[in-house]
């Protein structure tokens, strides 16, 4: 099997959308409003339905193993990396760690960004109580560096279509981060306008990673919802 693939398609309207699967390693697209594991509100999540999956593609009895190694917000949908055995989670959980895969995420957010292209570098604190992230100075108790790339490429009726690098993996991150320069993303019920509704402008687009066994460096892209509102005001697919 020839791994050194990029794989783009289009997102499909079915709530288990795997895209790749071998041995070791399975890659699939998180519906926005799911969580990815299991939380308090006991809601259907992203890792059961894989299992799921799992156990009757593959007539498999009893449990499925499936390691999660990285996370999305809940508001957050596109391409996530799950691992099919412990090495392989191990392996895959270490490259998040240390920051050696490669995390792009597509944004639309309100308004236009001072600067086209910039680093962006914040302390943020998470209250656990009330689910939020705030901006804080480096020396509180809890402060967490939060760093990311961004460049703007369209605006459209004082909306920009955002290119994003995450450095980090900060709880909400960009959501807060941009919501500090007054660009928070589109239809952000929590740092944003509560006003408008709709899915979340945030979606992990492209992620690159080595495979835990070949060591061969795979990207998978997945694409934004075209058909949805703020998306289908822009021609996100000629940036991927």
């Amino acid at each position: 099997m020839v791994y050194n693939q990029i794989t783009v398609i289009k997102r499909e309207k079915t709530m288990c959308d795997v895209i790749f699967e071998d041995n070791q390693i399975l890659v699939a697209v998180k519906p926005q409003n799911l969580p990815v594991q299991q939380d308090e509100s006991e809601d259907k999540d992203f890792l059961t339905m894989l299992k799921d999956y799992l156990i009757k593609e593959h007539n498999k009895p009893g449990k499925a193993y499936l390691g999660l190694v990285h996370r999305l917000d809940r508001p957050t949908g596109g391409v996530m990396v799950f691992a099919k055995t412990s090495k392989s989670a191990e392996r895959l959980s270490q490259q998040f760690k240390s920051h050696s895969t490669e995390k792009t995420y597509f944004a639309v957010v309100e308004g236009v960004p001072r600067f086209k292209q910039m680093r962006l570098v914040n302390y943020l604190k998470k209250d656990e109580k009330n689910n939020i992230v705030k901006v804080c100075t480096q020396t509180e108790e809890g402060a967490k560096e939060a760093v990311l790339d961004y460049q703007v490429l369209e605006t459209k009726n004082n909306r920009s279509l955002v290119k994003i690098h995450l450095q980090t993996g900060r709880s909400h991150q960009i959501r807060v981060q941009f919501a500090t320069i007054g660009c928070p993303v589109c239809f952000d019920q929590k740092y944003g306008n509560q006003e408008e509704k709709g899915n979340l402008a945030l979606w992990s687009t492209i992620l690159k990673f080595d495979h835990p066994v070949s060591k061969a460096r795979v990207t998978f892209k997945v694409i934004p919802p075209a058909d949805q509102k703020p998306w289908k005001d822009f021609n996100v697919e000629r940036y991927i």
